[in-house]
């Protein structure tokens, strides 16, 4: 089992940047052999996969939505994984969770667990 910690969420302008973090304690297989991702859910609508990245780091996969404007990194050493967020847009608001990726390439019903989450809020 994994246990995740999420922070660095807030408010911030449209055009502005957020760098999220998810903090992981695992019990059992290593942090570094899990696949990770980062969903986000708003009220009122289906989770939406936002990004996802291999055990290694070797491989990154993005929503459409966000693809060039946010990426996902990881620090093994640290059981960390990391959310950047630039250029962000009002309808990038949402709680940001980030979770275990049980299936490759990842979809918004590919987690395995997750945290509580983190709210984003982007103003106009």
């Amino acid at each position: 089992q994994v246990q995740l910690v999420e922070s660095g969420g807030g408010l911030v302008q449209a055009g502005g940047s957020l760098r999220l973090s998810c903090a992981a304690r695992a019990s059992g297989r290593a942090f570094s052999g899990f696949n990770m991702g980062w969903f986000r859910q708003t009220p009122g609508k289906d989770r939406e996969f936002v990004a996802g990245i291999t055990w290694s780091g070797g491989s990154t996969t993005y929503a459409d939505s966000v693809k060039g404007r946010f990426t996902i990194s990881r620090d093994n050493a640290k059981n960390t994984v990391y959310l950047q967020m630039n250029s962000l847009k009002p309808e990038d608001t949402a709680v940001y969770c980030c979770g275990r990726v049980v299936r490759w390439p990842a979809t918004s019903r590919d987690f395995g667990s997750w945290g509580q989450g983190t709210q984003v809020t982007v103003s106009s």
